[in-house]
């Protein structure tokens, strides 16, 4: 595990337009999660909090999509509008961006199967730059919250999943998925005052 002295950093998972309202495959509460993400970006400037945000980033032909054999309708396919980060995420100018499910032949859930714009794994990002500490929230809680959050465990990272800040596909995997990061450490609040470390 890290020491709890370790700097923090805020990573936002999935905020685009095709997981919110009018999108390909909108999650229900999308708007109250931007919102209250943009309560905690407002902590993350004064405090000095980086920010990350991952994207769903696939090629046309990605197999997690129903025409080419998986379980999800087409969504956020690179460089489309459904792509976009949501226009009312109030983003920093120095939000550092990480791009997943770019492999056609993987699901791509986890943000740290994602890189920055230069190339550089999310982990080796976090390492570089010292964080210690993850305060999570984002889109959706059954899916790449929770697998961003259980391989940032896994990384022995101290994970904080702001529970006023995610919503899920579905309200009972969204327990479930909770539950998992609970018990492999992850500490689940509301009403987050973000610091620094």
């Amino acid at each position: 595990m890290t020491d709890r002295a370790d700097p923090s950093a805020l990573l936002l998972i999935d905020v685009q337009r095709d997981f919110c309202t009018g999108g390909a495959l909108a999650v229900p509460g999308s708007e109250q999660v931007i919102e209250a993400l943009n309560r905690y970006l407002e902590q993350a400037a004064i405090s000095a909090v980086p920010v990350y945000a991952s994207r769903d980033w696939h090629p046309p032909n990605s197999e997690h999509f129903a025409p080419f054999g998986g379980r999800w309708p087409v969504h956020c396919v690179r460089h489309t509008r459904g792509a976009e980060f949501h226009p009312s995420l109030a983003q920093p100018p120095t939000i550092i961006t990480i791009s997943k499910g770019t492999d056609p032949h993987a699901e791509g859930y986890s943000a740290f199967e994602g890189t920055t714009d230069e190339g550089e794994p999310l982990l080796a990002d976090l390492r570089r730059r010292g964080v210690g500490h993850l305060y999570v929230g984002g889109l959706a809680t059954d899916y790449c919250v929770k697998y961003s959050v259980l391989d940032a465990l896994a990384a022995g990272l101290r994970v904080t999943v702001l529970a006023d800040a995610i919503a899920g596909v579905d309200s009972d995997g969204s327990a479930f998925a909770l539950d998992q990061m609970a018990k492999r450490g992850a500490t689940v609040r509301t009403s987050v005052i973000l610091e620094a470390v």
